[in-house]
């Protein structure tokens, strides 16, 4: 997943909103939102390369998701699938922080990784470029392949259109949410981050919604969880097919 969007406690109706692209090579097989045979308790979609997830849920309301941290020169041609780190929470029981600190002590034989995890008792976030873990505090954050609430144009432009979003009156319209992650809009180039990649590919990464020839984004997600822990969970997921752009989505409720 390449961002990440969330609003947590701010909302009258809901501790956390959350609002997320997944970016990827088309070519990696993939299977969409649903609960996994092997562990039913378990809501996400899912890497079939690797088995793991980029974000979920589980029944005992916990949420994982997680970004690459961009930095070509560190990355490792042999290391553990980072999306084992959701899936390992979503199977877990052990709290937040404690998972966190667990990972702490081998989070160097990942690449760059950057981890949100959370239940009823909080909302944590943890990666292996950041100076430690960091308690989610209330309000709006953003999180895209550098550290959480990094100035990026696109996290400045997602997490100003979410919170205008959330400070609307009017009921959650979760439409509005898949607006906001289909913004194929560029900033300008002296705006860009250098991650390393070179100047034609931080331009193509650099929407909200990224499309290219062989990559691009291959789903979006919106997370509500209200107060009394139901939660609502969409995906939407393009498929590229003969040069065209399919839609398919799925809702979910979970009580």
């Amino acid at each position: 997943m390449c961002l990440i969007l969330l609003a947590y406690d701010t909302h009258p109706d809901y501790r956390l909103i959350l609002a997320a692209n997944r970016d990827e090579f088309y070519e990696r097989p993939t299977a969409p939102l649903e609960f996994w045979e092997d562990t039913p308790d378990i809501l996400a979609g899912r890497d079939l390369k690797a088995s793991g997830t980029w974000l979920g849920v589980s029944r005992k309301c916990r949420l994982a998701a997680i970004t690459n941290y961009r930095d070509p020169a560190t990355i490792m041609e042999v290391a553990p699938s980072r999306g084992d780190l959701v899936s390992g929470f979503l199977k877990s029981e052990i709290d937040p922080q404690a998972y966190l600190k667990n990972l702490q002590k081998d989070a160097a034989r990942y690449n760059g990784f950057n981890l949100l995890v959370g239940d009823q008792r909080g909302l944590f976030y943890y990666g292996n470029h950041s100076a430690g873990i960091e308690k989610i505090e209330p309000g709006v954050h953003g999180l895209s392949n550098h550290l959480l609430n990094t100035p990026w144009p696109k996290v400045e432009k997602g997490q100003a259109a979410l919170e205008a979003l959330i400070s609307d009156d009017g009921p959650i319209e979760i439409e509005y949410f898949f607006d906001i992650l289909a913004d194929r809009s560029l900033p300008s180039d002296d705006s860009l981050p250098d991650t390393g990649v070179g100047l034609e590919w931080e331009r193509m990464l650099s929407p909200l919604f990224i499309e290219s020839k062989d990559y691009g984004t291959r789903s979006s997600s919106v997370i509500c969880i209200n107060h009394e822990d139901r939660i609502d969970f969409w995906e939407r997921t393009f498929r590229v097919s003969d040069g065209k752009v399919k839609d398919h989505r799925t809702r979910h409720l979970m009580v």
